[in-house]
């Protein structure tokens, strides 16, 4: 049976999901040196199944050259963000924004900046609409 395609990523396959978003196509030797450079060893079989995991979800396209694969994102970083967002707001917070803002409100202190700049993208947005 065919995966349901997620939007949503485990805690690894979003670490890998930057690393193909910041270079744009990866081989699985240029994830294991990613990783790497970065303090994050894994084994080859590893990086091979959590590929081919976000493959099958939908989340990666791959194409062959010779005897390697490489790897590119479905769909760009803010697309991807975005579905994580409305999923998020759907399942927890029954679709409510006003909900999950103040959860994000109530969840740690924020600073004047960061409210001046939620504030100024109130602003716009009801500017635009």
């Amino acid at each position: 049976m065919a995966r349901r395609k997620s939007p949503t990523y485990t805690e690894v396959e979003l670490e890998f999901m930057h690393i193909v978003w910041e270079k744009g196509e990866v081989s699985t030797e240029d994830m294991q040196n990613t990783l790497g450079e970065r303090g994050r060893e894994l084994s080859d079989g590893s990086i091979r199944k959590i590929l081919s995991i976000l493959l099958t979800k939908g989340h990666l396209v791959r194409r062959r050259n010779g005897r390697s694969y490489y790897y590119r994102p479905k769909v760009e970083k803010d697309q991807a963000q975005l579905n994580m967002v409305q999923d998020l707001l759907n399942r927890a917070f029954h679709g409510s924004v006003s909900l999950m803002v103040a959860s994000l409100f109530n969840s740690r202190d924020i600073d004047g900046e960061e409210i001046r700049e939620v504030k100024k993208m109130i602003k716009e947005y009801e500017n635009e609409h």
